[in-house]
């Protein structure tokens, strides 16, 4: 975890970035938030651009950071605002034991959703659905990612960085998950994990921190699981 972050959090601020013709796609689009830390810890696999600030600080940013760090005690309870209220619900909206079949582990934590979050989990939506990994692996991945990045497109946050982490997963060139440029793509980043997990054995019957722990090797291997059922409420509503 990073440290000092109080004195760089007024910093938080965020950025659509326009991606080169060849990209086809809006959720390629990488979202920056210069300044947070990377909370989940470091993200390590076998394979698998900072972008300028233009906007002051979001406090949906804030809030999860505070309730990340320990901060704030504050937590948002299902019943309250996550964002998902902007994604109109579907009729063929996954079903529960598809989502969480083992059911979730230990106390769970919410946070807000702006809506660059929920590009961002749209495109790992998107990830799983064409690597195969079904709705269970969509879970995982967006479980992942609220615990690395809390959804947001990281770029490389200069002294603040955790050694070369970034993107939606904290996933890191020198460890083989492929170029900065690369791994701050959404789609490429998630499609590199979800290639990742399926080479994990057995991963749709592991609960979600050991499998999610698998592909990362973070150095907080339980914290992935805290994410689960916003995870599933999430891809119910975007799948």
């Amino acid at each position: 975890m990073k440290q000092h972050f109080t004195e760089w959090l007024p910093a938080i601020a965020k950025t659509a970035v326009a991606r080169t013709a060849a990209v086809s796609r809006n959720r390629r689009a990488a979202l920056s938030v210069a300044g947070v830390a990377v909370l989940g810890g470091l993200a390590v696999g076998p394979v698998a651009v900072a972008a300028p600030v233009t906007s002051g600080p979001h406090a949906g940013a804030k809030a999860a950071i505070d309730l990340a760090t320990g901060t704030s005690t504050e937590a948002v309870q299902p019943a309250q605002t996550t964002g998902l209220d902007k994604v109109p619900t579907r009729a063929d909206r996954p079903a529960e034991e598809k989502l969480v079949p083992h059911g979730v582990e230990g106390a769970q934590s919410r946070i807000p959703l702006d809506d660059a979050q929920l590009d961002n989990a749209k495109a790992i939506v998107e990830a799983a659905k064409e690597t195969g990994v079904g709705e269970r692996g969509a879970v995982i991945g967006v479980a992942t990612s609220l615990q690395e990045s809390k959804l947001y497109n990281l770029g490389h946050l200069g002294a603040y960085n955790d050694h070369d982490s970034e993107g939606l997963f904290q996933q890191r060139p020198s460890s083989g998950w492929g170029t900065s440029e690369q791994i701050t793509d959404p789609e490429y980043s998630s499609k590199a994990f979800f290639n990742a997990l399926k080479n994990v054995g057995g991963w749709q019957d592991l609960p979600l921190t050991t499998a999610a722990q698998t592909v990362q090797v973070s150095a907080y291997p339980y914290a992935y699981a805290q994410w689960e059922e916003q995870a599933a409420d999430i891809v119910q509503q975007v799948w």
